[in-house]
């Protein structure tokens, strides 16, 4: 490599004086502006160390570079991406997305002061709980009601505040672990609780927690296996079964449902196993837990509902200070909440749903939509409408596929692999999937903004390729 081109690359102090950088300094933060600077001339560096640079751009077509970065904001680590893998609640894309509507309710309670713990009526000190403790008391048939920062926090908060101290009977088949190597067996430990393990990882029987009992168990936890699933050989206790059992005996009933369903999932056209909050409580529950981001279709939370007792305790652990949720992760999921009295309403505002919802036929028309816009902005891009299977994500339904329909894109000669990066380091990145040999563009997860940000990605990317 010809030491002289690194030599050409020009010096951040120039870039600085230039009349447009100056310009911008006056709009933007100095450091800001400098360090987006530095951040193009380090890539120009790099490319030519490797190679895939030739030549060095004008000191002009860099600052260009920096000011379009500036322009579009994608300078922020923490960043918008469009989802087209069809996968509903990708943990790694965020789960929910919260939508429009969601998303300008949560600015405007963010904007400024709020009466998070303020009661407007009476005109003093209030609960954060109460802005959703009625609406999902309303919807679920609970007592009460609260909601922390995460499911896993509310499961550790339900046992440290109800058997700590006290054993605690589980089956085998699901102390589960969650992502991050968050672990059933360790969350009990840290809580005070002591684990009881009953029955086999394939079967367990309701004689095994009617012996549990028996032998000291004080409470008894079932875990929703959210993530996985055991074929062949198996049987479980269902909830149904478990809440005579607890009755009967007089002991505590405690269910982490992970992802957890408002309504019978065949409201969204879904069938498999998505257990509904409310019917659990109906069965025998005591306390139930579930997340916020999953199959409720909103932000990240750890709800809790059950019977008032039991909340009232869990209300006033010391912990729950440390776990409690924040202001606008809360305005978001009263947003979704309101919208859940009803199960079309749900279906219509709350985007997780409505993509859970959509039909093969729906996801075949978005493509159409999307191939249209490909082709009047970028007519020598390849697009083929094709079938695939979509999924929930998120460690939800994991035996429930959903037909759908996406787009295998072509670009000049670039191999998948070529074009999956540059979708992913667009402007707005396009985050897709590849399956046999072929880039899919998934409609299922696609918002309604999305489609003309896609176009433009691949008509950039097409003319790049032509160069």
């Amino acid at each position: 490599m010809n030491n002289a081109l690194l030599r050409k690359i020009p010096k951040i102090d120039s870039l600085l004086a230039l009349p447009e950088i100056r310009r911008a300094c006056e709009e933007h933060p100095y450091v800001l502006v400098r360090e987006l600077l530095k951040e193009e001339t380090e890539t120009l560096r790099q490319s030519l160390l490797a190679g895939t640079a030739v030549a060095v751009p004008s000191a002009e077509r860099l600052a260009a570079k920096a000011l379009e970065r500036l322009q579009q904001g994608d300078y922020y680590s923490l960043r918008r991406v469009i989802n087209a893998t069809g996968v509903v609640l990708h943990t790694n894309l965020g789960r929910a997305p919260l939508g429009r509507e969601a998303a300008e309710h949560v600015a405007a309670v963010a904007a400024g002061y709020s009466n998070l713990e303020y009661d407007l009526e009476k005109g003093e000190r209030g609960s954060r709980y109460s802005h959703i403790e009625r609406l999902l008391c309303e919807i679920t048939g609970a007592e009460a009601a609260m909601v922390v920062n995460n499911n896993a926090g509310a499961v550790f908060l339900m046992l440290n505040t109800l058997c700590q101290g006290k054993t605690v009977a589980v089956s085998r088949g699901e102390l589960v672990e969650i992502g991050g190597s968050f672990r059933v067996p360790e969350i009990m430990t840290r809580s005070g609780a002591v684990l009881m393990e009953i029955g086999t990882t394939n079967k367990t029987h309701p004689y095994d927690y009617v012996n549990a009992i028996d032998s000291g168990a004080e409470a008894l936890l079932k875990v929703h296996t959210s993530n996985f699933k055991i074929r062949g050989f198996t049987e479980s206790v269902e909830i149904e079964d478990l809440g005579p059992i607890a009755r009967e005996k007089g002991t505590l009933l405690l269910y982490d449902l992970g992802s957890g369903f408002l309504f019978p999932c065949e409201n969204f056209g879904l069938h498999g196993e998505g257990h509904v909050a409310g019917k659990c409580l109906r069965a025998g529950a005591d306390v139930v837990s579930f997340s916020g981001d999953k199959l409720l279709g909103s932000a990240q939370a750890g709800v809790l509902i059950g019977k008032k007792k039991y909340i009232d305790q869990i209300k006033k652990n010391h912990l729950t200070r440390m776990l409690r949720i924040d202001k606008l992760s809360l305005a978001a999921l009263e947003y979704a909440l309101r919208y859940s009295v009803d199960p079309a309403l749900a279906a219509e505002h709350i985007p997780a749903l409505h993509m859970l919802s959509r039909t093969e036929d729906d996801c075949r028309a978005i493509c159409r939509a999307l191939k249209e816009k490909i082709r009047d902005a970028a007519p020598e891009v390849y697009a083929d409408l094709v079938f695939v299977q979509d999924e929930a994500g998120g460690g939800s339904l994991p035996d429930v596929f959903l037909d759908g329909a996406a787009l295998a894109i072509q670009v000049g000669a670039l191999r998948p692999e070529a074009l999956e990066k540059k979708l992913r380091t667009s402007a707005v990145p396009v985050i897709a999937r590849i399956s046999r040999d072929s880039l899919l563009l998934s409609a299922r997860t696609l918002l309604e903004d999305d489609l003309d940000e896609i176009a433009a990605a691949l008509a950039r990317i097409n003319q790049e390729a032509k160069a």
